[in-house]
């Protein structure tokens, strides 16, 4: 519980305006989530050409993309632990080193099977980068501001789908699939120096009693003033119980994630299906994640001016129309056209949901495990997605699996707008 002088320095925390401190901070959250989403995607066009050029099956490249999806899995949850109590800006270091080192290992992977194990390693590092990237932009900037900071870094973030696409496809189709992992893997070691002074959230030390060593953090985030707190709430509590709180975001983060990794980690392969050879389908794959980037940042707009739940729930009605409309077109034009709407559509419903909606549900001494549980158990059910993807798809063909990703999504958004609270405006203790 906080005592009083905590809730004054957290008051003062709700209204201060960007100082150069946040500003270093969101850059530097913002690069690590950029390099994170980078790799993800640059997984799904290694994993087609390992398949193109027989390095491994299409069993084993399934194999591959799961071990990635299990090691986000036990990082998200590890991280929520680690980041709840010791502290965010450790366990904001330890994820970058795993990962860097791992990924430089990867490059030099004789075989398929010790690949999927450096992918394992390397993935629990980027599992631990989400939770606690998302949820510091959300402990450091001012509350009326919450919204717009969580999705720009989101914005940021999610630059990684183009980038990663656009990298792997030039260092792939010139040098090789094991370039990736080399470039990848030092610019984590890079960022990972960068970044080792990070300064603790506020929050936590005031949770934790050290009020002190807050205050001195507080004052430096108070440099530019602060904003009228007229339009912020009077109290700080968690919007729903902290068991509601998590089944929301379960079924929020879940929906989205399986939605877009369902599309995205296997669009390269799907449009190889299509009739597409191996490099036209990494530039199709390409140009769609442009719309990563652009749907963020349309999701970033909305979530401060008409509020959360009146973003996320359309959103995913409108990825359930986009996604059953992608699965009939037949044209090129029309594949690319389509892909880019239903990849933008996933990337609001991201924006808002994951790097926004979710941290605010919970408290300050729950919020990294509220969302590392959330982001895990999300994570899980994508470990078996290739698997039940491949099935779909080989069973009863890709049309199939679009209507799958459109009743994953309505259901989300049923369930949101029933039980979801609005969490605009609100300030979180």
């Amino acid at each position: 519980m906080m005592n009083n002088k905590s809730i004054s320095l957290s008051q003062r925390m709700d209204t201060a305006k960007e100082s150069p401190l946040f500003y270093n901070i969101f850059m530097l959250v913002g690069a690590g989530l950029l390099l994170d989403s980078s790799d993800v995607y640059m997984a799904s066009n290694v994993n087609s050409s390992m398949i193109a050029t027989k390095f491994a099956t299409l069993s084993q490249g399934s194999a591959f993309l799961s071990a990635g999806f299990l090691g986000l899995f036990l990082g998200s949850i590890i991280a929520g632990y680690l980041g709840d109590f010791y502290g965010r800006s450790k366990t904001f270091q330890w994820n970058l080193l795993i990962f860097g080192i791992a990924t430089l290992i990867a490059a030099f992977a004789p075989n398929i099977y010790f690949l999927i194990a450096m992918r394992f390693i390397a993935a629990i590092g980027l599992g631990a980068e989400v939770v606690t990237g998302f949820s510091m932009i959300n402990e450091f900037a001012p509350v009326q501001n919450r919204g717009k900071w969580s999705g720009t870094i989101s914005v940021f973030a999610n630059l990684g789908a183009p980038f990663g696409f656009l990298l792997s496809t030039l260092l792939i189709t010139n040098t090789g699939w094991r370039s990736m992992f080399l470039v990848l893997g030092f610019l984590a070691i890079i960022l990972w120096f960068a970044r080792r002074h990070l300064p603790e959230s506020p929050r936590w030390l005031m949770i934790h009693g050290q009020e002190e060593q807050a205050q001195m953090i507080i004052e430096k985030l108070e440099t530019i003033g602060h904003y009228d707190a007229q339009n912020i709430s009077k109290e700080a509590k968690p919007m729903v119980s902290r068991k509601r709180g998590l089944m929301i975001a379960i079924i929020a983060i879940s929906a989205t994630l399986l939605c877009q990794y369902m599309f995205t980690s296997w669009v390269p392969t799907l449009l190889l299906g299509k009739g597409l050879n191996i490099i036209h389908s990494m530039w199709f794959s390409t140009i769609m994640m442009i719309g990563a980037p652009f749907g963020a940042f349309i999701g970033m707009l909305l979530v401060d001016r008409i509020g959360r739940k009146k973003t996320i729930v359309p959103s995913f009605i409108l990825i359930a129309i986009a996604g059953i409309a992608y699965a009939f077109e037949t044209t090129s034009n029309g594949i690319l056209i389509n892909g880019f709407i239903l990849t933008a559509l996933m990337y609001v419903s991201m924006a808002s949901t994951i790097s926004v909606y979710a941290p605010e549900l919970f408290s300050t001494d729950f919020r990294f495990r509220g969302t590392g549980y959330a982001n895990g158990i999300a994570k899980l059910l994508i470990t078996i997605s290739p698997y039940l993807v491949l099935f779909t798809v080989s069973a009863f063909g890709q049309t199939t699996l679009f209507i799958m990703i459109a009743a994953i999504a309505i259901i989300a958004a049923i369930i949101i707008a029933i039980f979801g609270p609005e969490t605009k405006n609100q300030r979180i203790e």
